[in-house]
């Protein structure tokens, strides 16, 4: 077991190569051994990119520029990468072997744990952050909540000495988001790790950490203090910045909810799969009503993305059929599977859970330029297009950009954004606020109310209450037994 880590920044930034301003410029501060630090600012403001520094994974000198200095317990972060423990944004970044028991391992392993002590440690990881499956069960057969838990269990076994978590709950049911945050208080109790999260659910983590430290978005640091001070003294400023603070709601209409309406899509005795073989839900008969919204919740692993991506038409039926109302029907008829990617285009549009999934192009202008050129507009009402949205979800700095080098939540603005671009009649969006700040939840959940209000239907898979409150319309809760 490492021993807590003291860390130090002092003036550190860095900026990626081919962007022209830092991605983080500026940062000083020190972390002592045993504290437990939430980590907060805008989407952009650099978070990810600290958290890749201090876990020695950032890159060298062809990956971009860095400035001043960053040290774990005096020494660089890239010759202390055992005491490191670093659970990705991403989840999927974070499997690296084929099987559950052996990715929880794989870390202990590298550090030449004893082997007669790894199991007990994978054991322990996997109940600490509730992953109830089979050691043998196939990684890429994990819902992307329950491979969230998967990289905090790899992770945890290795029993680091700094800590570092990246949005850990961001994909999780509510369940999931208490079993996740109470197994890092007990590691924490019992290894006086040194703890750094990047979190937006700052209600669910306030109460156990020491410190708050802000990021601003033009460099150095907003704030840093004790989580009291930080949100008293600076409650306004935050929520202004696009952090969230701890009961400050969002001023933001509500939708109404179920009103009788027509269906859009309709499933009939549908059977839905990943692999084609083994189904997650079956039987289901479910209306779709148009020009509304239907929010899809449950637990990990029950299914919601993939009955989303059957909706969308992008996975195939295993039994029964989903099909769209007469005047949507494309020429291949009313079955989405059916249907041609550029019948899809204007009829189904799809926000992946996985923004870099869907990204096709070079710049973020490139990108959001692909519907509507597929769609044979003219240069300029594309460029206007490319334009609009660009300046409404607070990306018009970084037209230019590559997509793959954005932070998490502008990532996920920019995919909802290529949806929109084409204007669909409906919109299927696997987690679209996840990784957001306050003021990106605000931006995407306008954006989709703008869309139901012109008469277009939302799909959305979403563990956030919020989000299903604003958005109103119909609530489908999945679990085993199906439909509730």
């Amino acid at each position: 077991m490492s021993a807590p880590a003291r860390v130090s920044a002092n003036g550190w930034g860095w900026r990626y190569a081919g962007r022209r301003l830092p991605a983080v410029s500026d940062v000083s501060f020190t972390i002592e051994p045993g504290e437990r630090v939430l980590l907060l600012g805008a989407s952009g403001a650099g978070k990810s990119t600290l958290l890749a520094a201090l876990a020695g994974v950032l890159g060298d000198a062809e990956e971009g520029e860095r400035t001043g200095s960053l040290l774990v317990d005096g020494a660089t972060p890239e010759s202390r990468r055992g005491d490191i423990g670093l659970v990705l944004q991403d989840p999927d970044a974070g499997v690296v072997l084929s099987k559950v028991g052996d990715d929880v391992a794989f870390g202990c392993e590298n550090l030449a744990v004893p082997a007669e002590q790894i199991p007990g440690r994978v054991a322990e990881a996997m109940e600490a952050v509730g992953l109830d499956v089979p050691l043998d069960r196939p990684t890429k057969a994990l819902s992307g909540g329950q491979k969230q838990r998967l990289a905090l269990a790899g992770v945890l076994a290795m029993r680091p000495g700094l800590l570092l978590l990246d949005e850990p709950t961001a994909n999780l049911d509510p369940q999931g988001v208490r079993d996740v945050r109470d197994s890092v208080a007990r590691v924490l109790d019992g290894t006086g790790a040194t703890l750094v999260v990047v979190e937006h659910r700052t209600e669910v983590w306030v109460d156990l950490l020491t410190r708050v430290i802000v990021l601003a978005a033009d460099g150095g640091l907003l704030a840093d203090g004790t989580p009291a001070e930080v949100f008293g003294a600076h409650r306004d400023e935050l929520a202004d910045a696009g952090v969230w603070v701890p009961h400050h709601d969002v001023e933001l209409s509500v939708l109404g909810g179920m009103v009788a309406a027509d269906a859009v899509l309709e499933t009939h005795d549908l059977s839905v799969s990943r692999d084609r073989r083994t189904p997650v839900q079956s039987h289901l008969d479910l209306d779709v009503p148009r020009g509304m919204a239907t929010v899809i919740t449950g637990p990990n692993g029950a299914g919601k993305s993939t009955l989303a991506l059957t909706l969308a038409g992008l996975l195939p039926e295993l039994a029964g059929a989903v099909e769209s109302a007469p005047d949507l029907a494309g020429r291949s008829g009313r079955r989405p599977s059916r249907w041609t990617s550029r019948e899809l285009l204007t009829r189904i549009g799809t926000v992946f859970q996985e923004p870099e999934h869907q990204f096709l192009s070079r710049t973020l202008r490139d990108e959001l330029a692909v519907g509507p050129r597929a769609l044979g507009m003219s240069a300029g009402q594309v460029e206007a297009i490319v334009d609009d949205l660009l300046e409404r979800l607070q990306l018009a700095p970084l037209g230019l950009a590559n997509p793959f080098t954005l932070s998490g939540g502008q990532k996920r603005r920019l995919s909802v954004a290529t949806v929109l671009a084409a204007s669909p009649q409906v919109m299927v969006l696997d987690e679209p606020t996840f990784g957001q700040d306050r003021r990106g939840w605000i931006g995407i959940v306008e954006l989709l109310q703008n869309e139901i209000a012109a008469g277009r239907t939302v799909i959305a898979v979403s563990h956030d209450d919020q989000v299903i409150r604003h958005l109103g319309g119909q609530r489908l809760e999945l679990d085993a037994m199906g439909v509730r």
